[in-house]
């Protein structure tokens, strides 16, 4: 099983159902301009880039007092703002404009009795009307904090009711409901999970959210349901986190760093769009200095090496996870497999590694049958991972500039697959 991993004496860790909790020794080194130079003949990249890998699971370094802002001394912030409706020329969405206002601040028992502005406050009866009492039929989902239940509102609108579990509801777990509370009601765009509102009553933790039909990227991309996700779709749902993290970290009201991007987080509509979910670790980015030094806390497989070692925090953790997630959508395979060979264990590290001699399309999902679109895709995408998953924050793209990359890449793909129409 594939943890969520919380600095030492966090009671915050999650469970990830279905995942690897083997924490393997590596690291992706690179830089951002070696990512960009493909072979002229598609051979090995130089063995050098192998001798590259090192450990990053090492004891944390000493913080630095400089530029940084701790979990402690994080002010408040007043908000009374809307948020900036932004587009690209080529069609991408990253947001619709709303009002939204709000005290962000460290989670405190005073804070628990405060009702959020923007969002709405449900009643239990209101709930157990729409779970028909937590009716086990009605439940969709369980994590190491809680379980989620599909709900109908009195409207007719569905959504799910993730439930904690009152066994770890303490101030550590508090904390956590009450930051993805006040995350979520700041935030809008269509490949989120778009908020509805929230309970806190006896004993009770309920945060109510769009209901997402599809599943999760995970299950998709096991086959769970019997169906291949096919590579276009892959490609399309890599573009639509894209867009939801550049509008996180980029046209919110306030930067915000998501922290625990995983496919299990990615939920799929029925069309499968994606949508990102779950800001329990989600963090505000400081606006006045370069990083946030906080606790480690993530998920096994996808976390920043440079965050580990330092637990300096900003954006580009974020843009670390995503180029996991870009691994995993290639290759279907999840971040950490303890039962496969050792030299393949770490996903990342075994997929980079056939990249740069030269193999990248060996590491292709075997349910994907291997063309020349998908082969010049894979090389591409596997381009830009390397440049998210590089050791140092400076040396990764914005995700931006990720979501900008994945737009050229998807036009060249369908560029090269020949319509059905054409063949006949």
């Amino acid at each position: 099983m594939m943890k969520s991993v919380s600095g030492t004496g966090s009671a915050g860790s999650r469970s990830d159902p279905g995942g690897s909790g083997e924490l393997s020794r590596f690291s992706v080194a690179t830089t951002a301009s070696s990512a960009s130079q493909p072979s002229a003949n598609g051979g090995a990249r130089g063995i050098s880039f192998l001798d590259a890998f090192r450990s990053c699971f090492v004891p944390p370094e000493a913080r630095s007092p400089e530029n940084s802002m701790s979990d402690e001394s994080h002010p408040s912030h007043q908000l009374s703002q809307s948020l900036s409706s932004q587009g690209s020329n080529s069609g991408s969405v990253f947001g619709s404009k709303r009002s939204i206002k709000g005290m962000y601040s460290p989670m405190h028992r005073s804070s628990l009795d405060r009702e959020i502005p923007g969002s709405t406050k449900f009643s239990l009866p209101q709930i157990q009307k729409a779970t028909k009492n937590f009716s086990p039929n009605f439940k969709i989902g369980q994590g190491g904090s809680g379980t989620v239940y599909k709900g109908q509102l009195a409207d007719g609108t569905l959504v799910a009711v993730k439930r904690a579990k009152k066994n770890v509801y303490d101030k550590y777990m508090g904390r956590e409901f009450w930051n993805e509370i006040e995350t979520l009601q700041r935030i809008e765009h269509l490949n989120l999970v778009r908020f509805h509102g929230y309970l806190e009553f006896g004993g009770e933790q309920l945060i109510i959210v769009e209901y997402v039909p599809n599943g999760n990227l995970r299950e998709h991309l096991d086959c769970i349901n019997g169906k291949i996700l096919e590579f276009s779709l892959r490609l399309e749902i890599a573009i639509d986190v894209a867009h939801a993290i550049t509008y996180l970290h980029t046209y919110s009201d306030h930067p915000v760093i998501h922290r625990d991007i995983k496919s299990s987080n990615i939920l799929l509509m029925n069309n499968c769009r994606a949508k990102v979910a779950d800001f329990g670790f989600a963090k505000l980015a400081p606006t006045d200095s370069s990083h946030i030094s906080t606790q480690v806390k993530g998920t096994a497989g996808y976390l920043d090496p440079e965050y580990l070692r330092t637990y300096q925090l900003n954006e580009k953790s974020d843009v670390y996870s995503f180029g996991v997630l870009l691994v995993e959508l290639v290759t279907g395979r999840r971040p950490i497999e303890p039962k496969k060979a050792i030299i393949e264990r770490v996903t990342t590290k075994w997929a980079m590694e056939n990249f740069v001699e030269g193999n990248a399309i060996q590491t292709l999902d075997p349910n994907l049958e291997a063309t020349d679109a998908i082969n010049l895709a894979v090389e591409k995408l596997y381009e830009l991972a390397l440049q998210c998953l590089a050791p140092t924050k400076r040396n990764r793209p914005s995700m931006k500039r990720c979501a900008e990359i994945l737009w050229s890449i998807r036009k060249d793909y369908r560029e090269l697959v020949v319509p059905t129409s054409a063949m006949n």
